[in-house]
């Protein structure tokens, strides 16, 4: 008798309860044991190895990330990648839950891979260091572990129950201003201040920022202002990050900070140097059509996810860079209420209780039928790409 797609569900939900404890108590076992961005060495062990056992062939040490994985079940097209998130903050621990991202995702590929085998295409596990700080999938992207694949899933546990992400574009520039040194009483007129150019370049940046669009800002810090009271600073650097809604608006942004950098520079005599200092996070695109059927899956679990509220943006990830290469989906999903907030110790806590299990178990549940309905559904994923080559064409 040939198996439907219902058929393939319902073994999926059975995968899933079977291997319940085994996955919340992975879960436990990575927020128990913190680590930090690019050096997630146990976290890496641990997935992998559950993987390794399960029978996936595991690659490691992925675009020359240490930390980094790629696990596949079966070859070839089409191909489903589950993204496991599994750095935490420093300071907090899992304040974000990557615990149970990890643990969904790995849940989710080991459910595909008991039901379907490799029979319908590859499902791979891919480990994305760095989320939190670095950008691990954003260096994997530009290694092509993304070339090969239809649909990139994962969710992210939360304070709203989401479909879709709204993920800003975010980047980070280091601007620095050189200047004369002098003593103040000395020799005052042959001095150029370097310190004074950096404070000028934060006031012009305020008067900017009243006049950005939605979802743009800029966030700066001074990282080096001078070295003793009684000279004038002949070096000042400071450190800005800045985050827009779409990434043609950041790259506008840049071009912004790189004009009032040089502005100033003219207005004090100083010489302005501004350059890139930490990867880019390219905003999210949401591929609508998987990420409703992520929702329609989680609602059998009894969780429902509504459209997220217009205006509100919930930082950045590079998440958005795997969205630019293959359709890819990223809803969140409530393990606290909405007066809570992640990045905090609350959320920590909130990551290892009862409601953080229940969210795991359904969102592992829900991103294995969503994978299984892109490998089985060739109407689905042509769909899914058509989506997604006309939001390209429409942001160029």
């Amino acid at each position: 008798m040939t198996r439907t797609l219902a058929d393939v569900h319902e073994d999926i939900s059975r995968e899933v309860a079977d291997r319940a404890e085994g996955l919340w108590d992975v879960a436990l076992r990575l927020h128990a044991d913190p680590e930090y961005a690019f050096a997630e060495h146990r976290a890496a062990a641990l997935l992998t190895g559950e993987l390794e056992r399960a029978g996936f062939a595991v690659e490691r040490g992925v675009a020359g990330m240490p930390t980094a994985f790629a696990a596949r079940s079966g070859e070839g097209r089409p191909c489903v990648a589950l993204l496991l998130e599994y750095d935490a903050l420093p300071g907090l621990g899992h304040a974000c839950g990557h615990n149970l991202i990890a643990a969904a995702g790995l849940g989710a590929a080991l459910a595909v891979h008991a039901v379907l085998g490799g029979s319908a295409g590859c499902v791979a596990a891919v480990g994305t260091p760095a989320e939190e700080g670095g950008g691990g999938k954003a260096v994997e992207v530009e290694a092509g572990v993304f070339d090969d694949v239809d649909a990139a899933l994962m969710f992210h546990p939360g304070v709203y129950g989401w479909r879709r992400a709204p993920l800003t574009a975010q980047v980070q520039y280091r601007v620095a201003f050189h200047g004369r040194a002098a003593h103040p009483t000395g020799n005052p007129t042959e001095g150029v201040d370097a310190l004074a150019a950096l404070v000028e370049l934060f006031n012009v940046l305020a008067v900017l920022g009243r006049r950005l669009p939605e979802g743009s800002h800029v966030q700066g810090i001074v990282t080096h202002g001078g070295t003793a009271t009684n000279i004038v600073p002949e070096y000042a650097q400071g450190l800005f990050g800045l985050r827009a809604a779409t990434t043609r608006a950041l790259d506008e942004l840049i071009g912004r900070l790189g004009e009032c950098a040089e502005g100033v520079a003219r207005a004090t005599g100083t010489r302005a140097e501004v350059e890139r200092a930490t990867v880019r996070y390219d905003h999210f695109r949401d591929s609508e059509v998987l990420s409703d059927r992520f929702a329609e899956h989680l609602s059998r679990a009894g969780i429902t996810l509504t459209p997220p509220v217009p205006g509100v943006y919930l930082g950045s990830s590079d998440i958005g860079n795997v969205s630019t290469r293959v359709p890819a989906i990223h809803p969140f999903v409530a393990i606290m209420g909405e007066d809570g907030s992640d990045h905090t110790p609350e959320f920590a806590v909130a990551a290892a209780s009862e409601r953080a299990r229940e969210v795991l178990l359904a969102a592992a549940e829900a991103l294995a039928c969503t994978a299984a309905d892109v490998l089985l559904r060739p109407g689905l994923r042509e769909d899914a790409w058509a989506r997604h080559r006309e939001a390209d064409a429409s942001e160029r």
